[in-house]
C-alpha cells in the first residue's frame, strides 16, 4: 500500500507542475517605440487653384472594316489552314462591331476534280468558316453560305499557287 500511495503521490505532484506550468501567465513582449521626431512647421502656402475638369468626350464608335483577305484551305480538304485563324479572328472582331450586318460567305474550289466535288468542296469550306465565325461568337443567322466550286477562279489553275489561291472563301456584306 505504501508503494502505491508514493506512485500517486508522485503522480499527483507530476501532474500539478504541468497544470500550473499551463496555467502561467506569459509575459506580454515589448514592442519597440520608435523614435519620435519633430514635425518642422512649413510656411503657409497659398491654396492650389482647382482642377480644371477635362470634358470627357463620347467614344466614337469605330466604323468596321469588312474588307477581308481570303481565306485559305488545305487541298481537296475543307480544313482551314492555321495560316487563316489570325484572319478569321480579326473577321470576327469586325462582325461583332455591328451585329445587325449580314454577310454572304462564297466558297471556292480549284479546278481539280469534279465539278461535283468542287461544288461540294466550296460548300463544305464555306460551312467550315461559318462554324469558326459562330463559335467565336457571331450569330449564325447573320451569315449565309453559298458555293461556286471552281467557277469563278481568283488566278488561273495553270501554276500550284494560282491553285493555292483558288482554295478560299470570300466573306462579303450584303445591302
Amino acid at each position: 500500500m505504501k508503494i502505491s500511495r508514493t506512485h500517486l503521490v508522485l503522480a499527483f505532484i507530476g501532474l500539478m507542475t504541468i497544470s500550473l506550468q499551463a496555467c502561467k501567465t506569459k509575459k506580454i513582449a515589448a514592442k519597440p517605440v520608435p523614435p519620435v521626431t519633430k514635425a518642422v512647421e512649413e510656411p503657409a502656402k497659398a491654396p492650389a487653384p482647382a482642377p480644371v475638369e477635362k470634358k470627357e468626350e463620347a467614344p466614337v464608335p469605330e466604323k468596321p472594316n469588312y474588307t477581308f483577305d481570303n481565306i485559305q484551305f488545305e487541298f481537296n480538304s475543307g480544313v482551314l489552314k492555321t495560316a487563316s485563324f489570325a484572319t478569321l479572328d480579326q473577321v470576327a472582331t469586325e462582325m461583332k462591331k455591328d451585329e445587325s450586318v449580314k454577310f454572304i460567305l462564297n466558297g471556292h474550289s480549284s479546278a481539280e476534280g469534279t465539278p461535283e466535288h468542287n461544288m461540294s468542296l466550296s460548300v463544305d469550306r464555306a460551312n467550315s468558316v461559318k462554324s469558326y465565325l459562330v463559335n467565336a461568337g457571331i450569330p449564325a443567322g447573320n451569315m449565309t453560305i453559298k458555293g461556286f466550286g471552281a467557277t469563278q477562279p481568283m488566278t488561273s489553275n495553270d501554276t500550284e499557287e494560282g491553285k493555292v489561291l483558288n482554295r478560299r472563301v470570300e466573306i462579303r456584306k450584303v445591302n
